[in-house]
This record gives C-alpha cells, structure tokens and sequence, in this order.
C-alpha cells in the first residue's frame, strides 16, 4: 500500500470520497512509513493506535454518509500544538514529559473535520532556530541530498520536521508555525508548499507561545491545493485568542486554478542582496517571467526599510520570548530541578532545561527590555516595525502581491551555521518583513539548484487576501511543473 503515501492530500480525500480505499487502509500505510523513517528524526512521537482509532471513527462516518472536509486524512502535528492526552513538548526538556488536558485550537479544527493524527514533529526548540537544530530530540535530517554527495542537510526550521515529513511522503500534510519565517524556510528547503497566513487568521491558543505578536500557525503540504484545504480547515475566529479576527474564512481551494490576468506584481528592489547566489537570482527572474507569461503586469516597488527588518525582529522577537519563558519555572509543570532555596530552584531547573540558542534569546530579550536598554533598543525596534508595515502599505497601493525569493539560499549542511548565530540569523532575511508586518506569505518550490536541491519562491500578499496568493502560487505550480522527489536513502 505505500503507493498511497506518494498521493497529495486532494487525491487521498477523493479516493476515499469514491471508497478506492479506506481511511484506515490509508493510515496504516503512512503509519508503517513513518515507523521506518527514523533516520529522518522527524517523529519525535508515534501514535499508531491512536491514529488507527481516529481512521476507524473516519470510516464508521463516511459509511454514515458524515464525512468532514478532511475525514480520513493523515496528518503530522508539530509539537508546539498542545494535543489532549498526548506529549507535547516544544522539544524542550523543561517541558519534560508535559501532557496537556486540552487541544489547541488548530488542531481542534482539524479533528472535528475528520483528520487523523499520526504524531507529533520535531523542532527547533520553542520554535527558536532556522536550521531544527537546536530540539532536545536531537535535528531532523532533510530527505534530500545534494547529487554525489552523502551529507546531512537541514530541512530548515522551525517547522523542520514537518516540512521534512510531507516531503518524505510521511503524511498527507502537516501544522507549522511561523514567527520569522519557520514555515516559508523549511518549505524551500525541502521542495514542499507552505503559508504563513495573516497574523490572526489561526488561532494561537494551545500553541506554545515564542513571540506573541509574531507566531501564526499554517500549513505545510505537497501542493497549492493542498495547502489551502488545510488553511481552510485551520482557520476561523475562536474568542479564547484575543488576537485572533473575527472574520468569515473564505474558501481558500476555490482560489486555487484561476485567472491571475491582470494582477499587478511587485518586485521590492530592495531584496537584490549583495552576494546572493545566481541561481537564486536566476529563480527569481524565472518567477517574474512566468508571472508575465500568466497575464501579471510586473512593477519594481521599493520597502526601504528592509534593511532594518532583521535587527528589528531579532530584537522584538527575543523581548517577547523572554516574557513568555518566564513561566517555565519548575513551579507548575515540566521540568524540576532541586536547590537549596526558591531562587536556586528556578536558576537550576532553567539551566538544565533550557538550551543553548533559547538561553541566548531570553538573555537578549531580557537585556533590550532591561530599564537602561528599554528605549534604545524595544521601543526604537518597534518604531522601525510600524515603518516596515507603512512600506508594505504604500507598496500595496500599487500592486496586489510581491514576489521575491524564500531563502537566500538552498538547504546546507547540518552543523554548517551552528557555531556562528548571526550567518543563521540571516536565513530569515526575506521572510521576516512578512511577521513584522502581519500579512500572508507563501513559497512554493519552483526549481532547484546546481546539486538538484529545491528552491523556492514566496509570494507576499495584502492582510487577509491569501486568496489572491492561492492564485498566483497555482500559477508558478504550474508554470514551474516542479515533479522532484527526494532519492530514498533511509
């Protein structure tokens, strides 16, 4: 049966829709292939039983003539979604072995539309990395490698295990999260699709907190399509997230396939950086020409505050970090660490709990929100996120999306960065604007490089106009006719 994990999501749904094969038949399949994925690391928790138990209930509902948009449906959770009665983590050791009593919103959504769980992924830990190296579950191993060449690659991150897992075939799709760029990244690296919607459009409750005014869940899938069926079923307002909109969700699949003629394009001159590789820029030229060969009319805009983006957001991100790790105290859950008194205790249990690049980002946070520091470097870096926002403003006056370039590069090799924060920092160079700013991102694999690794290009979209941006990625899907798989290797 593995010829049904090679299917997208969309085509799982209408086998099982016309009864070509049963939810239960379909999750076994991705069960047994996620078992012998271990090499890839991105399973930090199977539930096969659960996930039978959840295929079985799908088609007990299809047979009743019940089935939900994603009824049958299996899927990998990243583990900062707090799943009811199953370990979530934040690959942290200071969460131990924390088993919530409640489910986060999100994947609320995706139980009461009929999918199955099948685990939980792997990540940076608290969401905190652009490479998945800094888990307590050790990183995730990207499914692709370079031609002639037996390294390990990152698949990105945050959301490394997710992006790896629908790359790999592991899962019909995955949840991800997003606070600078941790769905876009691990998606380019691993030749996969996934957005970032607008801040607000998903909930955050139940979702382990990094940066508040930053963090936005989203799908990762094999397809456009099968990126919005996904973002259709995460979406909508739910009163216990005060941030998140109370707004109908639109039928995202049905944006997907039609006409993108007549759409103005912007190309920000702005995101032409020095010492970018050609075949980045190469891609990007390539994405304009098949916007125009749709129909797009192409404009060269300006955000000349993208140069201060990265300082901003590694500034107002950590800030948020720092308020919010405040609870992992040894106190209420997770992790204990004796001392010989309270101060003692929290010193040793955060120690031992937290690592290396979390402990650096609260100590940032904590020295930019210290009284000397607060205006000089909070309050100036939040000034320098209204004027990236008034840019993207005035920009969208003009056009209807931006394209530009996901990465700055395609996936490198494990450990390449480890030693040098700020070359892993500069990762995010193109996808941070987008958090800053609170609007919808995309990329979509639209090439691959000189060692056959995946590329990507993003797409930038007006707050809430994700609609406009299924468009436009179904037209770079098809224009780019992207087919590559990864060669499997474990």
């Amino acid at each position: 049966m593995s010829s049904l994990t090679s299917l997208t999501l969309k085509a799982a749904l209408d086998g099982l829709a016309d009864k070509s094969f049963s939810s239960e038949e379909l999750t076994k399949a991705h069960v047994d292939v996620v078992a012998a994925a271990k090499p890839l690391n991105a399973f930090i928790l199977e539930t096969p039983d659960k996930a039978i138990e959840m295929a079985k209930a799908s088609d007990a509902r299809r047979a009743r003539g019940e089935a939900g948009a994603l009824d049958g449906a299996p899927l990998g959770i990243k583990d900062l979604f707090c799943t009811e009665g199953v370990r979530s983590t934040a690959c942290s050791n200071i969460l131990g072995n924390f088993v919530p009593t409640y489910e986060s919103t999100v994947t609320a959504n995706l139980w009461r539309d009929g999918a199955v769980m099948l685990g939980k992924l792997n990540l940076d830990e608290f969401a905190m990395g652009s490479s998945n190296e800094t888990s307590a579950f050790g990183p995730v191993v990207n499914p692709w490698r370079s031609e002639g060449s037996n390294a390990k690659l990152t698949p990105g991150g945050s959301s490394g295990g997710s992006a790896a897992a629908v790359a790999a075939d592991l899962c019909l799709g995955a949840t991800a999260t997003d606070t600078g760029g941790s769905i876009r990244q691990p998606a380019a690296f691993t030749g996969t699709v996934g957005i970032k919607p607008t801040y607000g459009r998903c909930s955050r409750w139940g979702v382990v907190a990094f940066a508040s005014s930053l963090d936005q869940a989203g799908p990762i899938a094999k397809t456009v399509e099968d990126a919005a069926i996904l973002l259709k079923s995460m979406s909508g307002h739910d009163p216990k997230d005060s941030t998140s909109l109370d707004i109908e969700t639109p039928d995202f699949p049905s944006f997907v396939g039609k006409s993108v003629k007549g759409l103005r394009i912007g190309i920000p001159k702005e995101y032409r950086v020095d010492g970018m590789p050609p075949e980045i820029e190469k891609l990007w030229e390539q994405g304009i020409a098949w916007l125009k060969e749709a129909g797009c009319e192409i404009v060269e805009v300006s955000l000349p505050h993208t140069k201060y983006a990265l300082p901003a957001y590694y500034i107002v991100a950590p800030a948020e970090a720092s308020s919010n790790l405040a609870r992992y105290d040894g106190m209420r859950f997770g992790l204990r660490e004796p001392g010989g008194n309270l101060t003692e205790t929290y010193e040793n249990t955060r120690a031992a709990g937290f690592g290396a690049e979390v402990k650096r980002r609260i100590l940032i946070g904590t020295y930019v929100l210290s009284a000397g520091y607060y205006d000089a470097y909070y309050v100036k870096a939040l000034k320098v996120r209204r004027r990236i926002a008034d840019d993207f403003d005035q920009a969208f006056q003009k056009v209807d999306a931006l394209l530009t370039p996901t990465a700055p590069s395609a996936a490198f090799g494990l450990g390449e960065n480890a030693d040098d924060p700020v070359a892993m920092y500069l990762n995010d160079i193109f996808t941070v604007t987008v958090n800053l700013a609170g609007l919808p991102g995309m990329s979509i694999p639209a090439g691959v490089d000189a060692g056959g690794l995946p590329l990507g290009l993003q797409l930038i979209g007006k707050a809430l106009d994700e609609g406009t941006l299924f468009s436009l990625g179904g037209a770079i899907e098809k224009a780019a006719d992207f087919k590559a798989k990864p060669a499997k290797w474990w």
